[in-house]
């Protein structure tokens, strides 16, 4: 089996997460600069076998698309163009920053590691994964 790699898509930086190959634990593997987003996404697909992109979908709370879905539908373009084999879903990400919050306060980590804004963005990316790993059918 190949991996599923989600990401949690910034104007500035994207958290990536991945599965192990079995596609049963989510794992944050790392944020990238956006702008270096699409190179490092063919090195890694390169290297590893990936079989499907998890990409967050931003919602406000009446289900619309927020603001940033622009900027995010541009990049999947882009992806799709670039990356052609490997499909894209999309997940509602609500909530996900919230969440990659609270877990890393639940993980005992100090305010100054909290602030970390990169591991915010894996973790979310994270979640993504975790959440589409669980829903899907």
């Amino acid at each position: 089996m190949a991996r599923i790699l989600a990401l949690d898509y910034g104007t500035k930086r994207t958290g990536i997460a991945v599965t192990d190959e079995l596609q049963i634990i989510a794992s944050g593997l790392t944020t990238v600069p956006t702008k270096e987003l699409l190179s490092f996404l063919e090195q890694y697909t390169s290297e590893e076998q990936v079989e499907l992109f998890v990409v967050g979908e931003p919602k406000q709370m009446n289900y619309e698309a927020s603001e940033s879905e622009l900027s995010i539908t541009k990049f999947l373009a882009q992806l799709a163009k670039r990356i052609p084999h490997i499909p894209i879903k999309r997940v509602d990400e609500r909530f996900t920053s919230k969440m990659a919050f609270q877990t890393m306060i639940d993980s005992g980590l100090k305010k100054k590691q909290r602030q970390d804004k990169a591991l915010v963005d894996e973790i979310s990316a994270t979640i993504i994964l975790q959440s589409y790993l669980y829903n899907r059918s």
